[in-house]
């Protein structure tokens, strides 16, 4: 069942005073215990209700034919005071096709949402590379972050909702062009240092580009899928681990991660070489 929300983020949220006036604990009622501190002045939904009026104006505006096989995955982080939903629709899909490979991409609809005061309810779209599992959202960086301290409303979800296969038809079609876009001539290591402006990430990430360019070839489509591998796993497959604070917090930095590679994306080096192919 989609509307299925794990017992770990289905609970009722309470508050309690702190021994500040101007602030007070945020009470998981399902275990009784503090999860978080805010303001005096924070409300929120629980993510239960968040999350079932996503799911549901999904169900309710897309086709049958698009929520068929509809996948749902769930992270969360800061003892369960921020929680994202991770959508894939395989029915949705598009391929993208190089002269050494060929990878279907799926849509995604991503929601996030805190009862700590350290997420604003949201919901992103993107797509799910098949071929390796790679996630992408969709998105200006500024625009995802702006849009991540705003209020959410579920009428412009489903206004968003019913142009979204439209909206992917035109990210996809932006993939192939990356796919026909040949890097062959282009100093990748340097576009990289300047990108990253770390040494050590660009490194890495030029030898995760090289992985790549085995399997789908020498083109901006294999870059932009060593982004994506960089913000979909942190562990010894791309060398990019998490560094464990011990904070309860590697989810959320993993998809920080995605609003990261967004940001590349967006670097006037990165579309400069979009341009080459559209020439």
């Amino acid at each position: 069942m989609l509307d299925f929300i794990p017992e770990n983020l289905d609970f009722d949220v309470t508050f309690e005073p702190t021994r500040l006036a101007d602030k007070k604990y945020v009470i998981d009622n399902n275990t009784g215990e503090p999860i978080a501190i805010v303001g005096k002045d924070f409300t929120c939904a629980t993510h239960g209700d968040f999350f079932r009026d996503v799911i549901n104006a999904a169900t309710d505006n897309l086709t049958a034919q698009d929520m068929q096989g509809a996948n749902i995955k769930w992270r969360d982080a800061h003892q369960n005071g921020w929680a994202m939903m991770d959508m894939t629709l395989p029915n949705v899909n598009a391929k993208i096709i190089t002269d050494k490979h060929e990878s279907t991409v799926a849509q995604r609809i991503i929601a996030l949402h805190g009862v700590n005061g350290t997420c604003s309810n949201v919901t992103i779209f993107g797509a799910i590379d098949f071929f390796c599992l790679n996630g992408q959202i969709r998105g200006r960086h500024d625009k995802i972050v702006r849009k991540n301290t705003s209020n959410f409303s579920l009428d412009m979800f489903i206004a968003e909702l019913e142009k979204s296969t439209t909206d992917f038809k035109a990210q996809t079609e932006q993939m192939q062009r990356w796919a026909n876009t040949s890097l062959v001539t282009v100093d990748v290591k340097a576009l990289l240092d300047t990108i990253m402006q770390s040494d050590k990430k660009s490194d890495k990430m030029y030898t995760l580009y090289n992985q790549e360019v085995s399997q789908r070839g020498r083109n901006l489509w294999s870059l932009y899928s060593a982004f994506t591998n960089y913000a979909t796993y942190a562990d010894e497959r791309n060398n990019f681990k998490q560094r464990n604070t011990g904070n309860d917090t590697q989810a959320k930095s993993l998809f920080m991660r995605e609003v990261e590679v967004a940001n590349w994306i967006e670097n006037p080096v990165f579309k400069k070489l979009e341009q080459v192919e559209a020439a």
